[in-house]
């Protein structure tokens, strides 16, 4: 799908935390290759960066807006155009960083032995993706697509699991590599603005059901979902809405 990503960061705070979470649980000295999957716009490969200055760093994503972006704010970085569900190193990579970018790709059976793989003997695959996905945010998203002219169009973009708990990654990865570390966090979020929810999740995950609608009818769609997950995350006394979010992080030397 088409990203937009000033949308994408207009809670860059609260996106960026577990982003920073992550890097402090990557017990690396001095890796020589850092390889930051589903880039983005490059904001945390500026982090990875400025973590490891001496390593060579390349940024991967399958948007081209979101490259572009990162291009033009570090020429520098090494930015690569590629499929995530394929791509592979030419030589493995002590680093490979992913955050909130693989629970949009499918088969996590397959995926996340071959991203071990590509990892160099004593290396990290550090990763960490959302979980929130039974929560109201995402299941009143789910509803206003089953329940609308739109349903024949929009139903099949549902995905109720797309991160599995944290036992799957266990059962995966424990038997490919050294150690593993699994957990969640949940972050409560405290949002400001009004129906803040609706314009976290239009950042991510209301993208590509957008994306499958023009005109009147897109914006039918969002309005109905917004005046649900509206009621689900009603505004506190003070004004600001509190947003729990689950993520999940894995840490796996290989």
């Amino acid at each position: 799908m088409p990203w937009d990503p000033a949308q994408y960061l207009v809670f860059g705070d609260h996106r960026l935390r577990p982003a920073l979470d992550l890097i402090a649980r990557v017990a690396l000295d001095h890796p020589a290759t850092i390889a930051d999957l589903g880039c983005g716009a490059g904001n945390v490969t500026k982090i990875l960066r400025q973590r490891w200055p001496d390593a060579k760093v390349m940024g991967i994503d399958s948007s081209t807006s979101m490259l572009d972006r990162a291009r033009a704010a570090d020429p520098d970085v090494d930015w690569q155009f590629a499929d995530l569900t394929s791509w592979a190193p030419r030589s493995p990579v002590d680093l490979v960083y992913s955050n909130a970018a693989l629970h949009w790709l499918d088969d996590h059976e397959r995926l996340f032995p071959h991203l071990a793989s590509t990892v160099a003997v004593g290396g990290i695959l550090a990763v960490q993706m959302p979980r929130n996905f039974s929560e109201p945010s995402h299941t009143t998203l789910y509803e206003a697509a089953r329940e609308g002219p739109w349903r024949d169009r929009l139903e099949k973009l549902i995905r109720v699991e797309p991160t599995k708990p944290p036992a799957f990654y266990w059962d995966v990865l424990a038997p490919r590599v050294r150690s593993l570390d699994v957990w969640e966090t949940l972050y409560l979020q405290r949002l400001e603005g009004e129906n803040p929810v609706a314009e976290f999740v239009k950042g991510s995950w209301l993208g590509p059901f957008l994306a499958a609608l023009e005109g009147a009818e897109r914006t039918a769609f969002e309005a109905a979902y917004r005046e649900r997950v509206k009621r689900a995350y009603p505004p506190r006394a003070d004004g600001a809405t509190l947003f729990p979010f689950r993520r999940l992080f894995i840490v796996a030397r290989c």
